[in-house]
């Protein structure tokens, strides 16, 4: 199998805790084929798709530690056609470039790309949670996207609550998350201008969510693996920061599933697969579903350190992308007898 790994440059990768880093690893492992490119390398040459490639080569024997494989780690750089790959993992970070998708577009139909590309152009911003919400449902925060501050304004002062959450549409690792609180309306006038209004006169959404009673205590990052919780864990703030991001300052701690995040968990898996969003990170507080993360879902390297390797998560997942080309491939065998049948009749 040969993997094209669509992410972000190799020498940002945190060699000790990266997650794509660790999904790379076990497929050299495995003996496939593995290259990387960054949204920016993705070409087109004689009508064909294509990227600017770094190649891993072949190891003779692949480091056990993380960190000791990416300092191994030998690349070369070659142009390589993206159909030629039997499957694309998509890991760069947010946002998402809509230009980068159509490039792939071209060879959606012959590579298994995780996640979809229809999935990440309805799931790639934080408006995607809202579809898990309904009159009969109570699994979201109450939420309010806009970028007319007037309304905004009238939402913080109309909540029954002291505090509110405010976030940008299109932010990602805790970036631009902060805490609001109704004794300083005087500051949030100008926090709304920060957010909303960019210098060249554009604006932006941003998404104002109540405010969950004990996030001050952290949320529960949950991987999903094809609608299935594979593992979670407990994010805790800082002592000088409110988010819960492991980016952000944030510590990892044991977590099990309670009953009410099981219940979530069934409840949205069928709609992450019928969008083709196999690998996911979801973000819960409270029993409530906060954020979706489908670009470049990390926590792989923090649960597997949680549970002192017990578990590698990263082999459920590349389990799971070969079974995903296997049956591609199968049913790409399958067609051609079919078809050999008929021109021979």
């Amino acid at each position: 199998m040969n993997v094209c790994f669509i992410m972000y440059p190799w020498d940002k990768i945190d060699p000790e805790n990266d997650t794509s880093l660790a999904l790379i690893k076990e497929c050299v492992k495995r003996g496939h084929g593995v290259a990387m490119c960054t949204p920016a390398n993705l070409t087109i040459r004689d009508s064909v798709t294509s990227a600017f490639c770094s190649i891993i080569e072949k190891m003779d024997k692949v480091p056990s530690g993380l960190k000791a494989f990416y300092n191994k780690a030998k690349l070369r750089i070659e142009m390589l056609p993206l159909a030629g790959f039997d499957a694309i993992f998509f890991r760069a970070n947010p946002p998402l470039d809509p230009l980068m998708l159509n490039f792939l577009d071209s060879v959606k139909d012959d590579v298994f790309i995780i996640n979809s590309l229809q999935g990440m152009r309805e799931a790639n911003n934080k408006l995607y949670t809202a579809a898990f919400g309904d009159a009969h449902s109570n699994i979201i925060p109450n939420t309010h996207v806009s970028k007319n501050k007037k309304y905004l304004i009238e939402q913080i002062k109309e909540s029954k609550a002291d505090k509110m959450i405010l976030k940008p549409l299109n932010g990602f690792g805790g970036s631009g998350v902060i805490l609001i609180e109704k004794s300083a309306m005087s500051s949030i006038n100008s926090l709304l201008d920060f957010y909303i209004t960019n210098s060249d006169g554009t604006s932006n959404y941003v998404i104002l969510q109540d405010y969950i009673e004990g996030a001050d205590q952290g949320d529960v990052r949950i991987l999903m693996l094809n609608g299935e919780p594979i593992g979670a864990m407990r994010r805790v703030p800082g002592n000088d920061d409110h988010r819960s991001n492991i980016s952000a300052g944030g510590r990892a701690e044991k977590h099990t599933l309670t009953k009410a995040e099981k219940a979530l968990c069934k409840q949205i898996g069928p709609k992450l697969v019928n969008d083709g969003l196999h690998f996911t990170g979801i973000d819960v507080i409270g029993g409530k579903l906060v954020e979706v993360n489908v670009m470049s879902p990390g926590g792989i390297t923090d649960l597997n350190k949680i549970h002192k390797f017990k578990v590698r998560l990263e082999e459920k997942v590349i389990d799971f992308l070969e079974s995903k080309v296997l049956d591609k491939l199968q049913a790409f065998d399958r067609l051609t007898r079919l078809r050999k049948t008929v021109d021979e009749a």
